[in-house]
């Protein structure tokens, strides 16, 4: 695989930290980086994948309005919750 070198600041205290990961884990500062980096990148765009399902479910009108889940959340501590609403 073809790489390409990166390069940012980053505050000391979490430097010492990818340090100090790197170190037990035995492997390389690069290593970690490429790790994290990877695993916020997949969060992020599963997020987006997520927002813009969102946002298709409100443009076919498959909303719950506000009232209704509120009633359901202020039940949830009672005797007698409500079903979740659908």
């Amino acid at each position: 695989m073809t790489t390409k070198v990166l390069t940012a600041h980053v505050p000391l205290p979490l430097a010492e930290k990818v340090d100090q990961l790197a170190a037990r884990l035995e492997r390389s500062r690069g290593w970690i980086v490429k790790q994290a980096l990877t695993a916020w990148i997949d969060q992020e765009e599963e997020r987006s994948r997520l927002t813009r399902e969102a946002l298709a479910d409100v443009d076919a009108g498959r909303v719950i309005d506000h009232q209704t889940v509120q009633a359901w959340a202020d039940s949830l501590g009672t005797d007698q919750p409500l079903p979740v609403p659908r």
